[in-house]
């Protein structure tokens, strides 16, 4: 039997950079440069997002010091507000949070492995890749650690080498990173805050080590410092690759396109060059794959063990490795892959984690409130969770009214998971 806690802090930092450096860094800049052509608010962009994640990830570390159980939000809100808000959350994670972020990723990874070798098929790539990794972590904790901790660090790697070399090859464009008067209209105006979607998209991730709290080492200690720190290496890293891509990069070439680290690179390195950059960012996405397909069924874990009607869910291998949640999270991220649209899933999943994320910080003062005698082994403050609230708050009010229709999809799906919960529970009554 796999040992309960076996993952360290560096793999648990890990975890967090590899979630959130993904599909959304090399892929995102081309939908924001469509309204916002100002260097300076562009980077700032990536700046707010950077704090909210920041100050989404210090009070997520609050609640997983003082409830170190893997399932996050489910978990959390659980304990936190009632049973049927965690289900609703864990709902979400089960059926959008974690598999449609991994089929976006598959598809992004199909696409760049197609324009390095074109005979391939980006959909066939899609599917092999979130097979066999889902193969993989299905083995044991301790290999899946492994290919984590190769495939991470060579990625983070790959970005500070794309920046170094961006500064030194790279021809500069004729952009201003600095402000002007303009700016402050461009960052409180409506294009600003819904380009924030494809940022958070990007930064998504920040929360990733409370879904694995169970099998992390002294977890009222490295969940809340892998969170902190994790975050705080994809912020510095982030602002680092926009500045190259925009100081590369003549703006009109980005325009409404998704391969936007493989149309970088072909500026920097030329042809040749641009191929073998698209090789090593198709390799980096293999890392942000592996580890949403690690945290993912933990989620399904925990729902399986509180409610008797998902018990399937929480059944483990020999290894220790929810064997059928994992399954079940491959199904969904098949038919995505075959069925789904890149820009619709960043909208919709904006929406839905946003409000779900927001939930959960809210509970950080709830919890206290509730729960004034608990022990809490980190204690966050006050000024990071409202910080966290007022930018999730203003983002949701301007997503709904650009997207509407994305906007009540996701909605729609926190809603369709109450039914299901009632059935769950009469269910349990019953029997």
């Amino acid at each position: 039997m796999q040992k309960k806690n076996t993952i360290g802090l560096f793999t648990a930092i890990n975890i967090v950079v590899a979630n959130m450096i993904g599909t959304g860094i090399f892929t995102s800049l081309g939908f924001q440069v469509t309204d916002i052509k100002s260097g300076f608010a562009l980077l700032f962009l990536w700046v707010v997002g950077g704090i909210a994640a920041l100050c989404g990830a210090l009070s997520y570390g609050e609640l997983g010091a003082v409830m170190p159980r893997s399932g996050g939000e489910f978990h959390f809100l659980s304990r936190i507000y009632h049973p049927a808000v965690g289900f609703l959350s864990g709902w979400v994670s089960a059926t959008a949070g974690f598999a449609a972020p991994i089929a976006a990723a598959a598809v992004a990874l199909g696409n760049y492995s197609a324009k390095v070798f074109p005979a391939l098929a980006p959909t066939l790539v899609a599917l092999v890749v979130a097979v066999g990794i889902s193969l993989i972590h299905m083995q044991n904790i301790k290999f899946g650690s492994y290919f984590q901790n190769l495939l991470t660090p060579l990625k983070v790697l790959l970005i500070f080498s794309f920046v170094i070399c961006g500064l030194f090859l790279g021809k500069p464009q004729d952009i201003s990173f600095l402000p002007a008067a303009r700016d402050l209209n461009l960052i409180f105006s409506s294009s600003f805050a819904v380009s924030l979607v494809y940022v958070m998209y990007s930064y998504s991730g920040w929360n990733a080590s409370v879904y694995i709290a169970s099998e992390v080492k002294a977890p009222e200690k490295n969940v809340p410092w892998s969170l902190f720190l994790g975050t705080l290496i994809v912020l510095l890293s982030y602002l680092l690759l926009n500045f190259i891509f925009l100081y590369t990069t003549p703006i009109q070439a980005m325009v409404d396109k998704v391969e936007v680290g493989y149309i970088v690179a072909n500026q920097i390195f030329g042809t040749a060059g641009g191929k073998i950059m698209g090789s090593l960012i198709s390799l980096g996405l293999l890392s942000t794959i592996s580890s949403m397909i690690w945290a993912g069924p933990r989620v399904m874990q925990v729902m399986g063990e509180d409610i008797p009607f998902f018990q399937l869910l929480a059944a483990k291998n020999r290894h220790g490795v929810p064997h059928y949640a994992t399954l079940f999270q491959l199904v969904i991220v098949l038919a995505l892959i075959l069925t789904s649209s890149f820009a619709a899933i960043v909208t919709y999943l904006g929406f839905t984690l946003t409000l779900s994320s927001s939930v959960t910080v809210l509970g950080v003062f709830i919890h206290r409130f509730r729960y004034p005698e608990v022990s809490r082994p980190y204690r966050v403050g006050i000024l990071p969770p409202l910080i966290f609230l007022a930018i999730s708050i203003w983002m949701l009010i301007f997503i709904y009214l650009d997207k509407p229709v994305e906007s009540l999809a996701g909605l729609g799906t926190i809603l369709l998971g109450l039914p299901v919960y009632l059935f769950a529970v009469k269910r349990q009554v019953l029997s």
